[in-house]
């Protein structure tokens, strides 16, 4: 399927933002871990978190988690801790993406995991049982996922769990997102040092649980109030936190220096509220930025950044090489339709100095990634028309993307 983009001259518009998938997934495998009977209130209904719900409620001998990275992160490690025996599989693409560093580490804790394909990436069988704890190191580079994993079971393991993080830490917002979720479920769980986490034997305690709204789908709104042309346009979101522990929650900063302001109806901490952005004047020359903390983030930037002729350089990229697909040339090669030459001095970084090229023609391919249509669809306010292939991607993340658009007053028709 592929979807026709029209895009307004003006926006006004009050958008229901989804749950946070990052929160619903979490609070799924803590409530489990409760033994909590009532599911928590507002859930994500993306395709990451019902795989989640699904494996949970059913219990199924063989789990197919489909594209959901963070499925098989966190359920890999829950099935470890707790009694059963299953099968974890997913797509092509995630049979490619690696679990080692999760699986040693688990393996180390006395889990009994078998990789039933090439080493070091799924599918799984994995027997689960009663986990002793303790001392355990995984590298603090590769995905913040495997950490959250491990420390979301902390709390269930006989002795804890002391989780040291080697080499550089990437998402530590995420990590800081866990540990929040965890302490208000009743965990005893902190950093105890610079790298190193420690999760007393303290068991989860039962209580309601009301997802907030995501910050990472609000990004693709401040892209494109950014994009719009007409500067008296503006975008109120619903359901967002003042103060909330999602990382990518920075946008609103990163997107302060590209001329949106965020303006909070009420302050009032733990309290969910609309959210407005207006169009302020916008004189940045360039913008430098390490995403190492908000990688998700990146591609929202880069596409709005290119589309607005700002050159810039991004680094801590390192990690969307093994997303849903290998961002960095995903956009390098969207991007090459525009005009866009986007050049990169290393698997960290993504760079544009302005360099344009011949364009082919705006029809975009999405890898089975979400995040490549999000952050694409905004483009056709200033590319004009344009094409999106297999756009049933946002499922992953933000199920009715495309409907919020068309009462933002965009025109998509679909093509065969």
């Amino acid at each position: 399927m592929q979807y026709n983009i029209s895009a307004p001259k003006q926006i006004d518009t009050t958008i229901a933002l989804p749950a946070s998938k990052s929160i619903s997934n979490r609070a799924l495998i803590i409530h489990a871990l409760s033994g909590g009977d009532t599911l928590p209130d507002n859930l994500s209904d993306c395709d990451d978190t019902e795989v989640i719900l699904h494996a949970l409620e059913h219990r199924p001998q063989t789990v197919d988690i489909k594209a959901a990275g963070t499925a098989m992160r966190f359920l890999t490690a829950y099935f470890a801790a707790t009694q059963g025996e299953h099968t974890i599989t997913g797509t092509e693409r995630m049979k490619h993406r690696p679990i080692g560093p999760l699986v040693d580490a688990l393996r180390y804790l006395g889990a009994d995991i078998e990789y039933l394909g090439e080493e070091g990436f799924p599918p799984l069988h994995i027997r689960g049982r009663q986990l002793d704890g303790g001392h355990v190191e995984i590298p603090g580079n590769v995905s913040s996922q495997y950490i959250s994993a491990l420390l979301m079971i902390g709390p269930a393991l006989t002795n804890g769990l002391e989780l040291k993080m080697t080499g550089e830490i990437v998402s530590r917002p995420y990590i800081d997102l866990t540990l929040w979720m965890m302490r208000e479920f009743g965990a005893d769980a902190d950093w105890s040092e610079m790298d190193t986490v420690t999760v007393n034997a303290k068991p989860y305690i039962q209580r309601p649980y009301t997802i907030e709204s995501d910050w990472s789908a609000a990004s693709y709104w401040y892209e494109m109030l950014a994009l719009c042309g007409d500067e008296e346009s503006s975008i109120r979101l619903t359901g967002l936190y003042d103060g909330s522990k999602q990382g990518d929650s920075v946008v609103k900063y990163i997107f302060s220096l590209l001329g949106i302001k965020t303006l909070f109806e009420s302050k009032e901490e733990g309290r969910a509220t609309t959210v407005t952005l207006k169009k302020v004047p916008c004189m940045l020359p360039r913008l430098d930025y390490d995403f190492i903390s908000s990688p998700d983030l990146a591609q929202t930037v880069v596409v709005t950044c290119a589309m607005r002729d700002i050159p810039f350089r991004f680094t801590g990229l390192a990690s969307l090489r093994i997303k849903e697909t290998d961002r960095i040339s995903a956009l390098k090669n969207e991007l090459r339709k525009l005009g866009i030459a986007l050049t990169n001095e290393n698997d960290d970084t993504l760079c544009w100095d302005g360099q344009r090229c011949e364009p082919s023609g705006p029809t975009f391919d999405t890898y089975e990634d979400h995040r490549m249509a999000l952050s694409l669809a905004p483009a056709s306010l200033m590319a004009g028309d344009i094409n999106i292939n297999n756009p049933e991607v946002v499922s992953k993340s933000y199920p009715h993307f495309w409907n919020d658009l068309r009462k933002a007053g965009f025109i998509i028709n679909e093509r065969p």
